[in-house]
């Protein structure tokens, strides 16, 4: 649960100073956070993973432009960038290397046959793709107000990902293999 709300450390930053300032104080709050992130990762001398690089850089560059040209467009399609990279990654890397990603982050902990490892792969994939398109309408259809894209945003995105966990952990519970089971599978 730390860990989980260590990683939400800047969105929560975002939310906070948007509700009493503005977007684009709130934007460099969750730059600032982010980094501070990183810092007191690297000064702890813990783990510092590839999502919290990639996370970064997004918040940097996307959050910087918006800064420096103050204009929102661009901190509005951070979310879907970070997410859209995250799809691309875990679909290139099986495409181009044969590489499963999920299978890697989650494999030392549960046993399931390739064909599933797949498609858990590629539904992860199809989410991140989803979410961020689900962004973009939120952020730029016209429909929804600055303050109703934040909350979307911080809640919204939030709630369809552990939607898509719960979902996924039933799914899962229908594959996952006991060891027993997973030696017969390699048995010819």
């Amino acid at each position: 649960m730390k860990k989980f709300l260590f990683d939400l450390f800047p969105l929560i930053l975002f939310f906070v100073a948007f509700k009493f300032a503005d977007i684009y104080v709130a934007t460099g709050a969750a730059i600032a956070a982010a980094i501070i992130q990183i810092l007191w990762l690297k000064a702890t001398g813990r783990t510092i993973e590839a999502t919290h690089w990639i996370n970064v850089t997004v918040i940097v560059v996307f959050g910087g432009a918006t800064l420096l040209f103050h204009d929102d467009t661009f901190i509005k399609w951070k979310p879907t960038v970070l997410y859209w990279l995250f799809a691309g990654i875990l679909l290139v890397t099986r495409w181009t290397t044969g590489r499963n990603l999920m299978r890697k982050l989650m494999g030392e902990k549960i046993v399931m046959p390739d064909r599933a490892w797949n498609r858990l792969n590629d539904s992860w994939a199809a989410f991140f793709l989803a979410s961020g398109a689900i962004n973009l309408w939120v952020a730029f259809s016209g429909r929804f107000t600055e303050a109703q894209w934040v909350n979307f945003k911080v809640f919204g995105l939030m709630i369809l990902l552990i939607l898509f966990v719960v979902v996924q952990s039933l799914w899962l519970a229908r594959h996952i293999q006991t060891e027993t089971e997973s030696a017969q599978d390699d048995t010819p």
